[in-house]
C-alpha cells in the first residue's frame, strides 16, 4: 500500500466514523427530546406535585396540632385523675378514722 492509497483509506476511514458518529448522535437526540405536549405533561404534574406537598405539609401541621392538644388533655386528665385519688385515699382514711371511733365509743358505751 502506498501513501496515496493509505491517504484514502485513512480519510474514508475517519469520514466513515464521523458519519456513523452523527447518525447515532441524530438517533439519540431524536428518541431522547421531549416534545411540547410532554411538556405540558410535565408541568401539570409537578403543579400536582406542589400540590401534593402542599396537602401533605398542611395534614403535617394539623397533625401535630392535634396531637399536641391530645398531649395537653392527656396531662390535664391524669392531673385530674391524680388529685381524685388523693381526694379518695383521704375520704378512705377519714372513714377508717370514723369506724374506729365508733367502734370505741361501741365498746366505751
Amino acid at each position: 500500500m502506498n501513501r496515496i492509497e493509505f491517504v484514502i483509506a485513512a480519510s474514508l476511514g475517519l469520514l466513515l466514523a464521523f458519519a456513523v458518529g452523527w447518525f447515532a448522535y441524530w438517533l439519540v437526540y431524536r428518541f431522547t427530546r421531549v416534545t411540547r405536549a410532554e411538556m405540558g405533561e410535565l408541568e401539570a404534574m409537578a403543579s400536582a406535585l406542589h400540590e401534593a406537598e402542599e396537602v401533605r405539609d398542611q395534614a403535617i401541621a394539623y397533625l401535630q396540632e392535634r396531637e399536641a392538644e391530645l398531649a395537653s388533655q392527656l396531662l390535664q386528665s391524669e392531673a385530674e385523675l391524680r388529685a381524685a385519688m388523693e381526694g379518695l385515699r383521704d375520704a378512705r382514711r377519714e372513714n377508717e378514722e370514723l369506724r374506729t371511733a365508733l367502734e370505741r365509743s361501741r365498746e366505751r358505751g
